[in-house]
């Protein structure tokens, strides 16, 4: 056991889960000596947890709730029935917040951007009277094709504050992407950009906005967000932003139900097309307080740095910040520019509290030799959040090599279906090198084997064997919620299958290995595509890799293909080829060590950064590849291209083995 962090002596006292302890003491008679007691009581007690934390977070509602938990069935569970309320109240703040700063924007596109909570307040009451006279109420669909910048936020905020339905798609994806998703929802009003700035590139999106707008016959109004800069700034036969919002109005909240749809979030695509995931007011509103005040120990005047996409469900979770008074750091643009160094520096500028990252960004720091603390004044930071994938051992003892003890690396996985953690650490978690520090409050994870059985110490399907707030209300356009209960619930009848390998130690933190959906199965042994990547991209001539596994039909090993994007001036021959097949075979096992390497020049991964395994996998096996991926809501539209290619070559009759 190699512990890189422990909780601080004062952690009690100076954590907002250490105060939730304390107040469970006072309020509730509860004496419960540290985390894991906690999380044992949140999962046997979710009515008295999920009650207690309304009242901790001082929630506010139009109309008290009745019950907790109505009912406890999955799919279908009924959280705080009778209750209204509205998020956008809650992330607005009172007239006393009015001085705080709630927003710092950083761009490519323009310059920064500050806005205090009482600026926002004054803006999003001006926008949603001006979504008001464009006919917008409850239940209607307002869509955003809009980078992270504050006018996102203003737009969402005004929506939420309606009861209308918000969604949104970032810059970066094609209008197919775009279509397909608006689409699903039917909008009434479309918010976009004309362009943007993507480092040193300027982004025209005019002609995708021209085809998306023509393919959404619901729409009935565009708002365009000046942006891009220079004479192209203009979308036609559009209502200009500054226009929306040339009236004041009052600043006003529906009263909805707990239920009551809040955002639409579509899946990343790494299985095949896209969901559209519904959430709610109160599901996300309660969860967001418990993960941000408690695991990541948010509070007034802290400031939440987590670069993100609008794709992504990042965007949502880092709005959220603003409910517990702590400021966001807005990115857009390119993360890496003009270098990797990029997001350091903006730590360190704005003093960021907390600071979200990817695993990769993380291995591609250390990689290049970087020392930020070293370099960089980054005492404000208490927090290190990294998710997206699983983040190898190494990168581990990069972050506490290079942040030193104090600063809580947060390593965790949730994802867009319950928009929040599952596991994660949290003040009062030690860090284990390795591995995620447990399961979630409230969040009653574990690993199951092929029978439904909970197993430790050994491989299992990460499933949640009870209802959370925050799961998703419905799929939208789904009648009878079939495709919902496909997509979570067909292979453990009333137990949430996420669709992600996990191993649990005795102590409870975990490993997530990788996708469930794309697993290695080699004589009969399952093996998680993470192990594999932590080996294979720490040989110098590799940047990036993919791995599939293609089934023997007949029972035998089948075939297992790994990918290789190769550094600048390397060459995959002979020798490549041996030393990556060695160091697996050293690092994991025989059964890790590919039948062939290929090399490839990119790696498709989504928006997100995530590897889009299964679709490959569908591709190798004769699908086409517009039924399993949308190309342009990938990073690199082209990164299909060589595994089409790869594809039609295997099944050629002329193609020999290697």
């Amino acid at each position: 056991m190699n512990v890189l962090w422990t909780p601080p002596a004062d952690v009690l006292t100076a954590s907002q889960v250490g105060r939730y302890l304390a107040w469970l003491r006072a309020n509730r008679g509860l004496l419960l000596s540290g985390y894991d007691e906690l999380w044992r009581w949140s999962v046997s007690d979710l009515e008295g947890f999920w009650g207690s934390l309304w009242e901790f977070f001082e929630l506010r509602a139009h109309a008290p709730y009745e019950q907790v938990l109505s009912s406890r069935e999955m799919p279908g569970a009924r959280w705080f029935s009778g209750a209204r309320l509205n998020y956008a109240e809650h992330a607005l703040g009172s007239d006393e917040d009015s001085a705080r700063t709630a927003v710092l924007a950083h761009s490519q596109s323009r310059a920064p951007i500050e806005l205090s909570f009482g600026d926002l307040r004054e803006q999003v009451a001006r926008t949603r009277a001006g979504l008001e006279r464009l006919g917008v109420g409850p239940g209607d669909r307002v869509v955003a094709y809009l980078p992270n910048i504050p006018e996102t936020l203003i737009a969402f905020l005004a929506t939420a504050s309606l009861g209308a339905v918000w969604a949104t798609c970032a810059p970066e994806f094609g209008p197919r992407s775009v279509i397909a998703r608006f689409g699903i929802v039917e909008p009434k009003v479309l918010l976009t950009v004309a362009g943007y700035r993507y480092g040193e590139r300027s982004i025209d999106r005019r002609p995708d906005v021209a085809r998306i707008r023509a393919a959404l016959p619901t729409l009935e109004h565009v708002v365009h967000v000046r942006y891009a800069g220079g004479g192209d700034d203009a979308i036609p036969d559009a209502t200009e932003w500054d226009d929306l919002l040339a009236e004041p109005g009052p600043l006003t909240f529906a009263a909805l139900t707990f239920d009551h749809p809040l955002f639409v979030l579509f899946s990343s695509g790494t299985t095949g097309l896209p969901k559209a995931i519904v959430h709610g007011h109160g599901g996300i509103l309660i969860e967001h307080f418990k993960n941000h005040g408690l695991s990541w120990d948010l509070r007034p005047g802290d400031r939440l740095m987590w670069f993100s996409t609008t794709a992504w469900m990042m965007w949502n979770a880092l709005i959220s910040a603003l409910l517990l008074r702590a400021s966001i750091v807005m990115i857009d643009g390119n993360p890496l520019y003009p270098d990797i160094s990029y997001q350091w520096r903006l730590a360190a500028q704005t003093r960021s509290t907390m600071m979200g990252v990817s695993p990769t960004f993380l291995m591609g720091c250390r990689k290049a030799g970087l020392r930020p603390a070293a370099e960089l004044d980054l005492s404000s930071l208490r927090q290190l959040g990294a998710a997206g994938s699983p983040l190898p051992p190494e990168g581990f003892d990069w972050v506490y090599e290079q942040l030193g003890s104090d600063v809580l690396l947060n390593v965790g996985s949730g994802g867009t279906d319950v928009c929040t953690g599952m596991v994660q650490g949290g003040p009062l978690q030690p860090v284990y090198r390795g591995e995620i520090s447990g399961p979630c409050l409230a969040v009653d994870v574990a690993a199951y084997d092929h029978d439904g059985r909970p197993v430790v110490g050994e491989l299992g399907e990460l499933v949640i064997r009870s209802p959370m707030p925050s799961m998703p209300i419905r799929f939208w356009d789904d009648p009878g919620d079939r495709r919902y209960h496909a997509a979570y619930f067909e292979h453990f009848p009333g137990v949430w299958r996420h669709g992600d390998w996990i191993i649990f130690a005795e102590r409870g933190s975990c490993v997530i290995t990788g996708r469930s959906d794309a697993t290695l199965n080699r004589g009969g042994v399952r093996l998680g595509t993470g192990e594999l990547y932590a080996v294979v991209e720490e040989v110098p001539e590799i940047t990036d890799s993919l791995v599939v596994h293609l089934e023997d039909s007949a029972g035998g090993p089948g075939e297992l293909i790994l990918f290789v994007v190769l550094a600048d001036g390397s060459e995959l021959d002979a020798a490549l080829r041996a030393k990556i097949k060695a160091a697996l075979l050293d690092g994991l096992s025989p059964r890790h060590v590919p039948d062939a390497v290929e090399a490839v020049p990119a790696v498709p991964r989504t928006m997100t950064q995530k590897k889009l395994e299964l679709p490959v996998k569908r591709i190798l096996l004769g699908a086409r590849p517009e039924d399993v991926a949308s190309r342009d809501a990938l990073a690199q539209p082209d990164a299909l291209d060589a595994f089409v290619a790869y594809a039609a070559a295997r099944r050629a009759p002329s193609l020999s083995s290697r």
